[in-house]
């Protein structure tokens, strides 16, 4: 991938891109054709090197875990307590300044939260624990919340029911001291607050199979992405049911990374996998960002306006959605409501079902295992050497990438002169095996036309286009009709006028694969989106559930309604020397270390109707 060819969709401004060593001075061949799409599989290796599906952990006796992980006895303690007490939540009682334990005790003490805290058959207090506790930013407030909250004055605080797998978040003022707004949120699970990402690793480390696995004990240091959520089939996390992380142990020099499953719902190791990170590792990027305070108080605690081109908009770093537009005009036309990149669902097997949940957002305050980098900066699009639109872009990234079990992702809007738009990002990869099958969830609240509270969505069918009288979901094949321009649906406004979208089949310079994706089209409900939101579908389903059909569950009638398009695409990784793909390698040349990077990008384009 040279510098050039990455400019269009990956490349950041000239100097960051240098610095970052995306292959500007290495050529590879020309790629193969890409293979046919097949099934994921997971290459589980022992430290023999033979196949091995891997280990279910047996249930290390209770007191011999709780004397070796004295955190895990102290935690068991207070939960105790707290179910005993006559306010059945176990709060964060460590790293909150006072503003945030007002918000805390408000939260808890209110009737209503207190009640999700509880069994609503029998009314018994079930394990319940504060997990975030933070001020609330600006894509957490709708326009219901936003006019009772002053400035600095809202928090959002997080609870999880462990037994109910479920979260609760309350929106508080502490400035008068009322809970603004409480949302429950079944089958959702929030981020780790650092204490419980510290006691994953511990469990793991403490775990005879870990030891077993790697062939010593490892220490502390060792646990990467403890508190990054995660499942495995066959077990109690299946389907994610339980809050389960996976705390990975990298070997670097054998190209290996030991995943440790563990359920921290019954506080106890479930599993381990081995999975073959590839050959060629890179050095940590050593380049300095912005400060993560500049970050925050520049892009995440601020609406930031642009205009350019006929194109009005505002855009904000969210904590966990990505970079997020919002209010978006064309010569003055109503287009979005809002776009944001809501998850990226990462899974490294088929049957046995195990991968990350990842998030991207702000460095701080934040819910998300993949942060911003810098702050977002916007292109211009060229062709044929003329200007014809321009890009709005951020970039995401562990901070050790593009070592294993590291990720990079690259969102990307595109605004053009002619009216049309896309929005899309990439996967640099490279993530914790050469396995991997990518699923990243946008969501687009429309608002087409004129009238775009009556929107009404149709798809080709070969011959005319077909009304969806429903709220619905479509999977995108090579078999599926498109128009003669390569259009899949049709967004329209009560006046008639709209958006032809047409998906990424590989026009793409870096998606020549192809989107390969779910689309679901479902009504706009502000409480199923407008807010910043928790992760909604487990990681490592590959099939139409990656978290939108609960929106549609039963499927409403559409009728002529403000609508949210869902699109899922399925992204395949692929490390095959000549064919890569959402994958970074590192090579040794004149005695240096170089990254080429091998992004696969998708998005669909929106094309005005006349």
């Amino acid at each position: 991938m040279t510098l050039n060819r990455l400019a269009r969709w990956a490349r950041l401004p000239a100097t960051a891109a240098l610095l970052l060593l995306l292959a500007a001075c290495s050529q590879r061949p020309a790629p193969t054709p890409a293979p046919t799409p097949t099934a994921p599989v997971v290459v589980v290796v022992t430290p023999s090197g033979t196949q091995d599906p891997g280990r279910l952990a047996q249930p290390q006796p209770r007191e011999e875990l709780l004397r070796a992980v004295p955190a895990l006895a102290e935690r068991e303690a207070r939960f105790a307590a707290a179910l005993a007490s006559d306010q059945p939540i176990l709060t964060l009682d460590s790293g909150l300044d006072e503003r945030q334990q007002a918000a805390q005790a408000l939260a808890v003490a209110d009737p209503q939260v207190q009640a999700l805290a509880r069994d609503p058959g029998t009314g018994q207090p079930v394990r319940s624990e504060i997990m975030i506790v933070r001020p609330a930013l600006p894509a957490d407030l709708t326009d219901a919340t936003e006019p009772k909250c002053g400035r600095d004055a809202c928090y959002r605080v997080e609870m999880y029911n462990y037994a109910a797998n479920a979260t609760t978040v309350a929106l508080v003022n502490i400035a008068d001291r009322s809970l603004v707004e409480v949302t429950y949120n079944p089958d959702v699970q929030p981020e780790l607050p650092p204490y419980l990402a510290d006691l994953a690793a511990q469990i793991a480390i403490n775990s005879p199979e870990v030891a077993e696995e790697l062939g010593f004990k490892p220490g502390a240091g060792l646990a990467g992405m403890p508190g990054v959520k995660t499942a495995l089939n066959n077990s109690q996390c299946e389907r994610s049911r339980r809050l389960c992380v996976g705390p990975t142990f990298l070997l670097r020099d054998q190209g290996r990374a030991l995943w440790a499953i563990v359920d921290l719902t019954e506080g106890r190791l479930v599993g381990t996998r081995w999975t073959d990170t590839g050959a060629g590792e890179g050095q940590p990027v050593t380049e300095q960002s912005l400060q993560d305070a500049v970050v925050m108080a520049n892009y995440c605690e601020k609406l930031r306006s642009l205009s350019r081109d006929g194109w009005e908009m505002e855009y904000a770093i969210t904590p966990s959605d990505g970079l997020e537009i919002r209010d978006v005009t064309f010569d003055g036309a109503p287009v979005l409501d809002s776009a944001k990149l809501v998850d990226w669902h990462v899974s490294y097997s088929g049957p046995e079902g195990f991968g990350y949940s990842d998030a991207t957002g702000c460095p701080l305050f934040s819910t998300a295992s993949v942060v911003a980098f810098n702050g977002p900066y916007v292109e211009d699009i060229v062709e044929d050497g003329e200007v014809v639109g321009f890009s709005l872009l951020q970039d995401f990234r562990s901070e050790l990438w593009p070592l294993s079990c590291n990720y990079r992702y690259v969102q990307r809007y595109e605004f053009y002169n002619d009216g049309r738009f896309r929005v899309g990002a990439l996967n640099l990869g490279r993530g914790c095996g050469n396995n991997g099958t990518y699923h990243p969830v946008v969501r687009m609240a429309l608002n087409p036309g004129a009238q775009g509270d009556k929107a009404t969505i149709s798809e080709w069918d070969g011959g005319e286009w077909v009304d969806w009288e429903q709220e619905k979901w479509v999977q995108q094949s090579e078999q599926m009709p498109l128009t003669p321009e390569g259009y899949q649906l049709r967004i329209l406004g009560g006046d008639g006028s709209g958006y032809l979208m047409q998906p990424n089949t590989g026009q793409l310079p870096d998606g020549p694969r192809g989107d390969n994706a779910f689309v679901y089209a479902t009504l706009r409900k502000p409480e199923e989106g407008d807010a910043d939101m928790i992760t909604i579908g487990p990681c490592c389903n590959t099939d139409y559930q990656q978290g939108p059909e609960r929106f549609m569950a039963p499927p409403e009638p559409i009728g002529e309604s403000k609508l949210v398009l869902w699109y899922v695409p399925r992204l395949k990784n692929d490390d095959t020397p000549g064919g890569e793909y959402c994958w970074t390698s590192s090579e040794v040349e004149n005695g240096l270390v170089r990254h080429n990077a091998y992004p696969c990008a998708f998005g669909p384009m929106f094309v005005p109707t006349k």
